[in-house]
């Protein structure tokens, strides 16, 4: 009786043991099971911060391109005002200079004394040079238009009048008293103002203006 209640007893406890053995087991893989859960759906929270990371970074890269590009513009903008204003005062020194050098030039003028009453202003200038010659040997004046003497002189009227030969009418060239020396009545195109130069010859260097008229109104204009 007693061997049959201890089986009984053996077979309760080995149930006993068995239903506990399944719950451990059971709570076990429950708890294992929510811990690898927990990881993934952190990891998976994880991913919209990373993409935001990323976003940010891209974000971020863009302005600093933008500012460069900014910052470029800027400096070129900042280059060519600074050329702008490099310019204009080198404009302003030249108009400095030429000013300058116009009120030298006026300063070397001598006054002389005028050939009659049509005569605004004589004068010479110390500074006046030969204009130069192609020509070699004895020098005889030729008043033939278009000939190397005649070019020369109109050459050495315009520098005496002060304007540009290509801009300058030869009203009237004759001798000028002397055979080197003559005199010619010019004015610029427009009309302006007219001049009696008076120029002589110098071996070797050319004509050479050696005094000015200018003149109240144009005597040679037919």
């Amino acid at each position: 009786m007693d061997k049959r209640q201890d089986k009984k007893v053996n077979k309760v406890y080995n149930i006993l043991i068995t239903v506990v053995v399944l719950l451990i087991v059971v709570v076990g893989a429950t708890i294992f099971l929510g811990n690898n859960d927990e990881p993934a759906s952190q990891k998976a929270d994880t991913n919209p911060e990373s993409n935001q990371s990323a976003t940010n970074k891209e974000d971020e890269a863009d302005k600093e391109e933008a500012d460069k590009e900014e910052t470029a513009m800027n400096e070129d903008e900042q280059a060519s005002e600074n050329e702008d204003e490099e310019g204009q005062d080198q404009d302003q020194n030249a108009d400095q200079d030429s000013s300058e050098s116009e009120d030298a030039v006026e300063s070397e003028k001598v006054e002389e004394t005028a050939s009659d009453g049509n005569v605004e202003e004589a004068y010479s200038d110390p500074s006046w040079k030969p204009v130069g010659t192609e020509q070699s040997g004895e020098h005889v004046t030729q008043y033939e238009k278009g000939s190397t003497d005649w070019n020369e002189m109109e050459q050495a009227i315009a520098y005496g009048a002060g304007i540009d030969q290509s801009n300058m009418t030869l009203w009237y060239l004759q001798n000028g008293g002397e055979p080197n020396k003559a005199i010619g009545t010019v004015s610029p195109k427009d009309g302006s103002s007219t001049y009696r130069v008076y120029i002589e010859w110098v071996d070797g260097e050319g004509w050479k203006p050696t005094k000015v008229e200018k003149l109240i109104k144009n005597d040679k204009a037919s």
